[in-house]
């Protein structure tokens, strides 16, 4: 991954995550976080903050048993939650 380049993209409705960078966190190499996507096998959910949360997006990737959830804060900082990996 590019240091210099922006880990999360988020263009109105559209959130794209650099696949490197979400592969490492499931625990898999590029080439099969892509091939499991094509599979359909790997999905996520955009959770958009209301009220006191407004502006926040909660990001949750699941691969089999396997999950990772960011919260992508207002200024752009994320806070991670992640479960062991099986």
């Amino acid at each position: 991954m590019n240091p210099s380049s922006p880990v999360f993209e988020i263009h109105g409705n559209d959130v794209t995550v650099e696949a490197s960078y979400l592969a490492g966190r499931l625990g898999l190499s590029v080439d099969r976080l892509r091939a499991e996507m094509r599979r359909g096998i790997i999905y996520s959910v955009v959770e958009r903050g209301m009220g006191e949360d407004a502006g926040r997006l909660r990001l949750t990737f699941r691969y089999r048993a396997r999950a990772w959830t960011v919260v992508v804060r207002r200024d752009g900082t994320l806070s991670e939650a992640s479960w062991p990996r099986r």
